[in-house]
């Protein structure tokens, strides 16, 4: 018996032993499919018989190391090789080329010399092959099983179009008879995802709102104009309640401080009117516009960075702009229902600072009032226990 039908007799042996059933790539299937290619590269190449059992004992130890562990298991392939070799009798020489080959199969390592030219062709022969995609399933499986995690389609065939265009075959042989197959193999990989990711584009543009979302936004938008019509309302409330009390105050109450007699009421007018000026001013800065200084353009409409729904965004707009971003949402419908849920967030923003003023302008008033009657009692007892 041959020494290359010794190695292949031990590694067969031994992989249906020790492997695990998670490596459903880098197995025996694999072992042998490299070993043939590396013979068939070697007889195109033109190597010499020693080369050649050289090369074939290198594949078929090559992936032995996965049996131990699953990354950088090139070094254990090469050592469990060498310690088998050794039984055998191999002189030291041919074992450490043996090594070479093995450790030249490392996706990271250059291969120098012909030889480990041919291991990585021979490794990777099946990108060249009809069966790519089949194989290239099976890797996909194993790598699923050894790292927990599911990889999306998408992905995968994503990665797979880079390594097609990453790699390339070292041998004159390999390029020839291989990189064809390649080249188609990349060409459908490609067909393969632009057909995916348009189908996606057309999934995504098909895609169809309800009415549902629709009385969504209808309702909430109505609910939140008439919320800011309210908080319009109660600030209008205030400026005419206290435009009344200032004109009051102004028509009654200073004529009379004149005399020496009242002076008992400077203090609390004065405070009755600081009071209803603030709330007069709080009262306006609630229910002032705020128009944006922001120029809309077409790449913002595009990019969901602008709402031309609001006139504040599309005051600065020319006539042939606006109709342009009006068309454009009409036949977008997500940019379209983006634009509204970009204006109920704004207009969101604008009540909650409506309300708050509201709130605050409420609270001066209140307590103005307050401050104000007591100050008028104080004073009034004052001056009458003065008299």
């Amino acid at each position: 018996m041959s020494l290359v039908q010794k190695v292949e007799n031990f590694v067969i042996e031994y992989l249906a032993k020790n492997l695990s059933s998670d490596i459903l790539y880098h197995n025996i299937t694999h072992t042998e499919r490299v070993a043939h290619k590396a013979e068939e590269l070697a007889v195109w190449e033109g190597c010499s018989e020693e080369d050649k059992e050289l090369l074939l004992i290198a594949s078929w130890f090559h992936d032995l190391g996965y049996t131990q562990q699953f990354k950088d298991n090139e070094p254990i392939g090469a050592e469990m090789a060498a310690e088998f070799l050794k039984s055998q009798g191999v002189d030291s020489v041919k074992i450490d080329k043996i090594k070479a080959l093995i450790l030249a199969t490392n996706p990271n390592v250059e291969p120098h010399g012909a030889l480990e030219k041919i291991m990585k062709d021979a490794d990777c022969s099946h990108v060249g092959a009809d069966y790519f995609f089949e194989v290239s399933q099976a890797l996909r499986k194993e790598l699923e099983l050894h790292s927990h995690q599911k990889i999306k389609s998408a992905d995968w065939d994503r990665g797979n179009l880079q390594f097609l265009k990453d790699h390339q075959f070292f041998t004159d042989s390999a390029q020839k008879k291989w990189q064809p197959q390649k080249e188609q193999n990349k060409k459908d990989l490609e067909n393969k995802i632009n057909q995916r990711e348009k189908k996606m584009a057309e999934k995504k543009k098909s895609k169809k709102f309800g009415r549902g979302v629709e009385t969504m936004f209808r309702v909430t938008l109505k609910n939140h104009m008439d919320l800011s019509a309210i908080a319009d309302t109660k600030a209008n409330i205030l400026l005419s309640i206290n435009a009344i009390i200032i004109s009051v105050t102004i028509a009654n109450l200073l004529p009379k401080l004149d005399s020496i007699s009242n002076n008992f009421l400077v203090y609390p007018t004065m405070v009755l009117l600081f009071f209803s000026v603030v709330s007069i001013i709080l009262s306006v800065l609630s229910t002032r516009p705020n128009i944006s200084k922001v120029e809309v353009t077409r790449d913002m409409i595009r990019n969901n960075q602008s709402n031309i729904l609001f006139f504040g965004n599309f005051n600065k707009m020319t006539l042939d702009e606006f109709e342009w971003g009006i068309e454009y949402l009409i036949e977008n419908q997500e940019t379209l229902y983006n634009s509204l849920t970009r204006d109920l967030y704004y207009l969101g923003l604008v009540l909650e600072r409506k309300y708050r003023l509201l709130r605050i302008t409420y609270n001066v008033f209140m307590f103005g009032i307050v401050l104000s009657a007591l100050a008028f009692v104080v004073s009034y007892f004052m001056i009458a226990e003065i008299s």
